[in-house]
């Protein structure tokens, strides 16, 4: 989302219904998917630890938070049938026009749907519900995490699984002076026609304490002169105690917790945190 660099409100807006920041932080990221799979090429080890869970699973498998397919197509291209769900009508346009550049074999296993995945319901089941790579720090409030949680749960077999990643909540990160800019290197910002504009990158970290969101503000500044532009971002901070006690409340039992997208448990180097949850069964009551 291109447009002048502006700071971010840090009022508590929470008794309003809707709120145009959060709007922007869920979307704006998403609105421009040549950046998007441009930044995140080398980041291979979720999509390795997902297609392997699809094959395992033998499929088929639902994913929320498909984006423009960085995880979807290589499932499908293992051979797995894959809906992807997603809310940005770009990325999902993007995803499609790869789609139409694929082997029928691969473009045929996937069904791509635009809609809330708080909301969505398909009228099927899987044995494998996805929702890789942060997608679930959209969900900001508790009613928003249980209405997730509630369709995933409607969406799995009796013994399907829910697997999810969030990124651990950072002190140092959360502590930061809104008001610094955090420089990084300089790149290439890609174009859909031409050779890209080269920029100075920086980023803004304001934490809100009340509602645990993380607003991170990427900046953009063309080195050879021109207009800047913004990029918002607004992450929920979720704490491993408290997600538990949410999957808990929601029916869900945890049945592995491990680290970023390994084999071992989460300790303090951890960065990424990796859920599997099943649906719990219902326990019926004894009879007197």
């Amino acid at each position: 989302m291109k447009g002048a660099v502006t700071p971010r409100s840090r009022s508590v807006r929470s008794g309003q219904r809707r709120d145009p920041e959060l709007e922007a932080g869920t979307s704006a990221h998403y609105e421009d998917p040549a950046y998007y799979a441009k930044t995140y090429a080398r980041r291979q080890d979720d999509v390795r630890y997902y297609v392997d869970l699809a094959v395992a699973s033998g499929g088929p498998v639902l994913e929320y938070g498909c984006g423009n397919g960085r995880i979807t197509l290589p499932v499908a291209r293992a051979g797995v049938r894959i809906t992807g769900v997603d809310l940005s009508a770009p990325m999902l346009g993007d995803l499609r026009a790869q789609l139409g550049r694929e082997p029928r074999g691969v473009s045929s296993r996937v069904s791509v749907r635009r809609a809330d995945m708080r909301a969505l319901r398909l009228g099927r089941r899987f044995p494998l519900v996805i929702c890789p790579f942060n997608a679930f720090l959209h969900l900001y409030t508790r009613a928003d995490v249980e209405r997730f949680l509630a369709r995933a749960r409607e969406h799995l077999t009796p013994r399907g699984e829910l697997v999810f990643d969030v990124s651990m909540p950072e002190p140092a990160e959360l502590a930061r002076d809104p008001d610094r800019a955090y420089a990084t290197p300089r790149f290439r910002y890609p174009e859909k026609d031409g050779p890209g504009t080269v920029v100075r990158y920086t980023e803004r970290f304001d934490y809100d304490k009340v509602r645990q969101i993380l607003f991170v503000s990427m900046e953009f500044s063309p080195v050879e002169g021109g207009e800047r532009w913004m990029t918002p971002l607004a992450h929920r901070q979720f704490y491993p105690q408290e997600l538990e006690a949410l999957l808990h409340y929601n029916g869900f039992e945890i049945t592995a917790l491990r680290s970023d997208f390994s084999a071992a448990p989460p300790d303090n180097q951890t960065s990424m945190l990796l859920y599997h949850c099943r649906p719990r069964r219902a326990v019926r009551p004894g009879r007197g």
